[in-house]
């Protein structure tokens, strides 16, 4: 039993997300290193995720969480002051909830699929893949109010926003075609909360 919160995470992987949360939370947590595509990494996610993969978070009481839309939420509900999501009863939420789950269903598994598409099918699988993560995040763009997605308001859907899209197709992609999504993972770029855990894992 600890009173800090243990996260598996993989460098440059989507556990940089819940970090991230972590961080805007204040959190206490530690970092272990969980690398999916080494024997020890998976061996290891095994002990506490069947998936093996990462994000996986271990509480304090030893509980597991997994799936960081499951974590974002949780958070929120346990730091509702820190404004992860809005609140309860306020419009927003809606939004906030319909484009975070949109995120994590539709937009992440083109990731796990086109990467590797070898593994589910052929080559075939990851050129559409790639196309279509296109497509999903100019829908994205579209929905997107400024400064923050949601408008004038923060949420986690920014750092959604700004570790997703330093992967494919990469940052010179969206300034030229995801302006309003650039212009969000450029200003957390830039916040010093973060800096350390980008400089961790992307640099």
């Amino acid at each position: 039993m600890t009173d800090r919160w243990r996260l598996l995470a993989c460098r440059g992987c989507g556990s940089a997300i819940v970090e991230a949360m972590l961080v805007a939370c204040g959190v206490p947590y530690e970092r272990e290193e969980a690398n999916y595509e080494t024997p020890e990494g998976r061996a290891r996610l095994l002990e506490v995720n069947p998936l093996a993969q990462v994000p996986t978070m271990v509480l304090p009481d030893g509980s597991i969480m997994t799936e960081s839309a499951a974590i974002a939420i949780y958070l929120d509900e346990t730091y509702p002051e820190v404004g992860l999501l809005p609140p309860i009863g306020d419009p927003l939420r809606m939004t906030a909830l319909r484009w975070l789950v949109f995120l994590v269903a539709a937009v992440y598994p083109t990731f796990t699929y086109g990467d590797e598409p070898e593994k589910w099918a052929g080559p075939e699988l990851g050129t559409s893949t790639h196309a279509h993560r296109k497509v999903l995040w100019q829908q994205l763009e579209g929905e997107g109010r400024g400064p923050w997605f949601l408008g004038e308001r923060w949420s986690v859907l920014d750092l959604y926003v700004s570790v997703m899209t330093r992967w494919r197709p990469n940052r010179p992609w969206f300034a030229a075609t995801c302006p309003k999504l650039h212009a969000i993972a450029v200003a957390l770029d830039d916040d010093p909360r973060f800096a350390p855990l980008w400089s961790a894992n992307f640099d």
